[in-house]
């Protein structure tokens, strides 16, 4: 819709892609745990929208709805980011089981079992279980994962950034990551490969996929929470060795 001066009219475009907004932030919201409110995604993506709004030229040749998407989902994420949603104990428990996997992975020459890490890291199976379904939300990637470091080691997502000074997501488009990831999936076991393709490709939520897998939801948020620390845990083997 345009306006008198053939601009398109502002509020209509606010009004019109709300709904939106609110459509993302619950796609968001069911991957994050259940400390982060979906209002306070809302809020910020129709920051992403009002910014989207001023900034979008007719000449960018693509649609207002792409091009919002994006921006949307930016000023999503860049709230997560700055309000730490992942707390620092479920990191530091999903760092120990990156660590046992990849001390497992050199010990026995293949992926570990779940009983394997539960005795590496001195827990029952019930309580490594436990430890998983608590790390709902746990993600591939974190932004500060670009500026830490650790044991001497550039960390395992520097290697993959383009040039100093770039938005690290951006870095992420570069094909040597992508080859990284693709091979950080085919090394999962096939359940857990079966599951990263119905969550993140065919956007089930865990409900649906424990359907599919014969399981039930809570088990589908332990083996997620697995998956991303066996990828995170072979990436961090790439890094180091070079081996890409």
């Amino acid at each position: 819709m345009y306006n008198v001066h053939g601009k398109a009219d502002k509020n209509h475009l606010l009004t019109q892609h709300g709904p939106l907004v609110k459509k993302l932030a619950h796609q968001l919201k069911a991957r994050l745990p259940p400390n982060v409110e979906v209002d306070d995604l809302i809020q910020a993506g129709m920051m992403g929208l009002l910014d989207a709004i001023s900034r979008y030229e007719d000449t960018h040749g693509a649609q207002f709805e792409t091009y919002a998407v994006q921006r949307i989902r930016g000023a999503m994420l860049d709230e997560l980011r700055s309000s730490d949603w992942l707390p620092r104990s479920i990191r530091q428990n999903m760092r120990k089981v990156e660590d046992a996997v990849q001390v497992l992975t050199q010990q026995l020459g293949r992926t570990p079992q779940e009983s394997e890490m539960a005795k590496q890291m001195d827990l029952t199976l019930v309580q490594f279980q436990t430890l998983l379904g608590e790390c709902g939300g746990h993600q591939l990637i974190y932004y500060e994962d670009f500026h830490d470091s650790e044991g001497g080691h550039e960390h395992f997502l520097d290697r993959f950034a383009a040039s100093e000074g770039q938005d690290p997501s951006q870095g992420l488009i570069d094909e040597s990551f992508r080859s990284a990831v693709i091979d950080a999936i085919n090394r999962l076991p096939e359940r857990e490969k079966i599951l990263m393709g119905l969550y993140y490709e065919q956007e089930m939520n865990l409900k649906e996929i424990g359907a599919v897998l014969g399981v039930s939801e809570s088990r589908v948020c332990q083996l997620h929470s697995q998956a991303i620390a066996r990828m995170r845990s072979t990436l961090r083997e790439q890094s180091w060795t070079g081996a890409v």
